[in-house]
């Protein structure tokens, strides 16, 4: 697993950024797969300003949506991801796709989804952010490391966290549709990004705790081309802190 420890949130939305692009242009990343929260953001806003033109026929996946919600709530992750992504990055909407969490039928929305990432020959790199539970995707802790993409119920904390987005607390939806651990891992890369003080913990245990159902991104330990792209305050619980500093110097 490599760390790259970065100042502020700006520098990590440019380094990743930057990494996806060379990929794009070099033809190695086809598809890409997205993460939504706050995280990711300064991913696609460099994105927006660096635009090339090689972006419109990227194939993107998202790693979730909330179930009950229709696609055009402003709080859906369709409508975040048509604001952040697709209208960002002048993607073409029939190559972007995100579970379908108002169906009457989720278990199949789920195999379509899966089926989806096959068909495209699988995530050539996927975005990750992290809770403060160590979730990845809405891959709650105690989540199979095998598990494929589901239906899921959310924590409190998870639920607390994303209230901000919505207008009263009990709107929060209570289920969402997830990839899996396993499937996320199949990812040909990966890249996590972090930052703030708030996201310490979970990296720490992420990168430096034992591999565990209680942390689920610590998985990504056995993901033999994971990079976390992190601020200091991220960073600040890490043990080898010193460590990861130095090699990056070198």
């Amino acid at each position: 697993m490599q760390v790259e420890i970065l100042e502020n949130a700006q520098q990590v939305g440019e380094y990743a950024a930057d990494r996806i692009l060379r990929g794009v242009a070099s033809g190695k990343i086809t598809t890409l797969g997205v993460a939504t929260g706050s995280s990711p953001l300064s991913i696609y806003e460099s994105l927006e300003s660096k635009w090339i033109p090689q972006l419109i026929d990227l194939h993107v996946f998202a790693l979730d949506e909330y179930v009950g919600l229709q696609p055009e709530h402003p709080s859906s992750y369709h409508a975040v991801i048509q604001r952040e992504v697709t209208d960002r990055l002048k993607l073409k909407p029939a190559n972007v796709c995100v579970p379908q969490g108002n169906g009457p039928d989720l278990a199949a929305a789920c195999a379509r989804f899966e089926a989806a990432i096959a068909a495209a020959g699988g995530v050539d790199l996927q975005i990750l952010g992290i809770g403060r539970n160590g979730h990845i995707g809405f891959n709650e802790p105690t989540s199979s490391f095998s598990s494929r993409t589901r239906v899921k119920t959310l924590t409190p904390a998870t639920r607390a966290d994303n209230s901000r987005f919505f207008e009263k607390d009990e709107q929060v939806p209570t289920r969402c549709i997830t990839q899996g651990l396993g499937t996320i891992m199949e990812s040909k890369e990966i890249l996590l990004v972090a930052h703030g003080a708030s996201k310490a913990k979970a990296i720490a245990l992420a990168v430096e705790g034992p591999v565990s159902g209680m942390c689920p991104a610590s998985v990504l330990q056995f993901h033999a081309r994971t990079t976390l792209v992190i601020d200091r305050e991220a960073a600040r619980n890490l043990t080898l802190l010193d460590y990861y500093d130095s090699i990056n110097a070198g």
